[in-house]
């Protein structure tokens, strides 16, 4: 039993679960008595998420609205990167939500130093914008990724081609 085993760290946000929370957020402000009557809209392009509505406040609401659904959708809020509010058309706010789109190389070098201060006999390599995690015991993998799960970064990621 000498093969290697290996698992990818990346960041990808999965597109179907993103449409189904928005989805989901819409017919949520189409149905609250807070969001009658107002202007607020959220939509989804190819690269962001546009949220608007009548004021800051009732933005923070619909982000509180978006973020409940995205976690129930079984996706972090930790994805979004999120805009400054601005001034729309017809008296609204607006902001936009960005998607991460890979691990960046000073994130992927956080996770490497916390893999190589666990001294386990795995060896990671960054791999363009993820990384990639082999050994040849299993174990020391399933430990690897415990201790990247509990290290509490402030950006997403997932855990892909466990092998």
């Amino acid at each position: 039993m000498a093969s290697e085993s290996s698992f990818d760290i990346v960041c990808d946000a999965d597109r179907e679960e993103l449409r189904n929370a928005v989805q989901h957020t819409q017919k949520e402000i189409a149905n609250r008595f807070d969001f009658k009557n107002g202007k607020s809209s959220i939509e989804l392009d190819a690269e962001a998420v546009t949220l608007v509505s009548d004021d800051e406040f009732k933005l923070g609401q619909l982000r509180d609205v978006f973020e409940t659904k995205l976690i129930k959708r079984g996706l972090t809020p930790k994805l979004l990167t999120y805009s400054e509010p601005e001034a729309g058309g017809k008296l609204t706010m607006r902001q936009t939500a960005s998607f991460q789109k890979g691990i960046a190389q000073e994130d992927a070098k956080k996770i490497v130093k916390l893999i190589k201060d666990l001294k386990l006999k795995v060896q990671v390599s960054i791999q363009g914008e993820q990384l990639r995690v082999s050994g040849k015991d299993k174990d020391d993998l399933q430990a690897c990724i415990q201790a990247v799960k509990s290290g509490n970064f402030d950006f997403a990621f997932q855990f892909t081609n466990y092998r």
